[in-house]
C-alpha cells in the first residue's frame, strides 16, 4: 500500500536501484575468492564468496595410505572453514541491502 501522497514511480526507482546494488554485489561476492584450511594448513580449500569450490590443496605430509580417514576430515574440514568464511561474507555484503527489501530479508 502506497501512503497518501505517495509517488509510484518514485517507489519503483528506489526498488529497481535496489536490485541494481544486489546484483552489483552478488557478482562482486561471485568474483571474490575465500580459503578455509585445516590441520595446521596441511589442506587449504579455496572457495568464491558464492560458495563454489574452486581449488584444494592438500600437503604431501597429510598423505598417510594408512590412514586416509583423517585426510577426508581435513579436507571436509577445509571446505567447511572456506564455507563459513564465504556465507560471512555474502553475510556482511548483502545483509544491508536484503535488509531493505521488507519482510525479514533474504535466505542465503
Amino acid at each position: 500500500m502506497i501512503p497518501d501522497g505517495g509517488d509510484m514511480s518514485g517507489l519503483l526507482a528506489q526498488a529497481q536501484a535496489m536490485q541494481q546494488q544486489l546484483m552489483q554485489a552478488q557478482q562482486e561476492l561471485a568474483e571474490t575468492e575465500v580459503q578455509g584450511s585445516a590441520g595446521g594448513d596441511l589442506v587449504t580449500a579455496t572457495i568464491t564468496g558464492a560458495g563454489e569450490l574452486i581449488g584444494l590443496v592438500i600437503k604431501p605430509e597429510a598423505v598417510d595410505a594408512d590412514d586416509t580417514e583423517t585426510l577426508a576430515d581435513l579436507v571436509v574440514a577445509a571446505v567447511r572453514d572456506a564455507t563459513n568464511k564465504s556465507q560471512a561474507l555474502a553475510a556482511a555484503k548483502l545483509g544491508p541491502l536484503a535488509g531493505g527489501l521488507g519482510g525479514g530479508g533474504l535466505p542465503f
